[in-house]
């Protein structure tokens, strides 16, 4: 690969980076520029994979303070998520080529309308999830009380909104994704803690980047044992400019995500993965 063409992953790898950190989806920079690279959609699917883990290792040390402090909630999730991960990227590698041709540029497309569309999308399942809460109230008295309990417990473990099955269940098939495609997993991690747990987007955060990376870690173990036992191709080069680059957007991107406005960060999202997809298509 050519060295203007390592630099460039580079510096999309810092950018992707910080978006990570902040709301998720910066594979939606890197992996289409590796497809306008040349790049088969599988082979950049897992070279970005590899590299974008680093992007998630980043943020996590820039939330450690947050995610110490939900960590006794936190292993169901995770479990699940490396779970699901793993079972997306095996589903990632028995698919056929052909097929892969056509479903990564569609992902990518759903994954951009996620990006724009989240915050009237998360309302809205939010919505839907209140009133299901009123009307179960109503009908019970002790399904209000059960609600109550289940935000806020006494020993603050066994009844937190993290540990819902629910919320587990519904993050297990978004990781499946993630291992797929890798691409706006944040996204949907993001709308599910925000349903399931009625907290902010900054507050379920740092739970979002933990479980990025587990993603990316199964997904990228089963690349590199696929890679020597099966010869499943992995562009070394462009994974490690990738790298780099993330992991430091990824650690400054943790501080920079508490500034900056979120419409900044979805703008060059949908910019540059837009101008990828057109230069990929024509």
């Amino acid at each position: 690969m050519e060295p203007l063409s390592l630099l460039v992953l580079l510096v999309m790898g810092v950018v992707a980076g910080a978006i990570n950190a902040a709301v998720g989806s910066g594979s939606l920079l890197t992996l289409p520029v590796l497809m306008a690279l040349g790049l088969p959609p599988g082979v950049a699917v897992r070279t970005n994979t590899v590299g974008m883990f680093f992007s998630t290792v980043g943020s996590v040390l820039g939330y450690r303070r947050e995610i110490s402090e939900e960590r006794r909630h936190l292993t169901p999730l995770v479990l699940t998520a490396l779970l699901g991960a793993s079972a997306g990227a095996l589903l990632l590698l028995t698919s056929p080529a052909e097929a892969l041709d056509v479903v990564v540029p569609v992902l990518i497309v759903v994954a951009l309308a996620l990006v724009v569309l989240q915050k009237p999308l998360t309302t809205a399942l939010r919505s839907r999830s209140e009133k299901r809460a009123e009307h179960r109230a109503a009908a019970d008295e002790s399904g209000a009380e059960g609600a109550t309990d289940a935000g806020a417990s006494a020993d603050g473990s066994e009844r937190s909104p993290l540990r819902s099955p629910a919320l587990v269940g519904s993050i297990g098939a978004a990781s499946v994704y993630g291992g797929y495609f890798t691409a706006a997993q944040g996204v949907l991690y993001l709308g599910i803690l925000g349903v399931f747990t009625g907290r902010p987007m900054g507050s379920v955060n740092s739970v979002k980047n933990l479980l990025s990376l587990c993603v990316n870690l199964a997904a990228a173990l089963i690349y590199m044992i696929a890679f020597f036992a099966v010869d499943a191709q992995v562009v070394w080069a462009a994974s490690a400019a990738i790298a780099v680059g993330s992991l430091l957007g990824g650690f400054f991107g943790a501080h920079l995500a508490k500034r900056l406005p979120e419409w900044a960060l979805r703008g060059v999202i949908v910019v540059v993965a837009l101008a990828a997809l057109f230069r990929e298509v024509v």
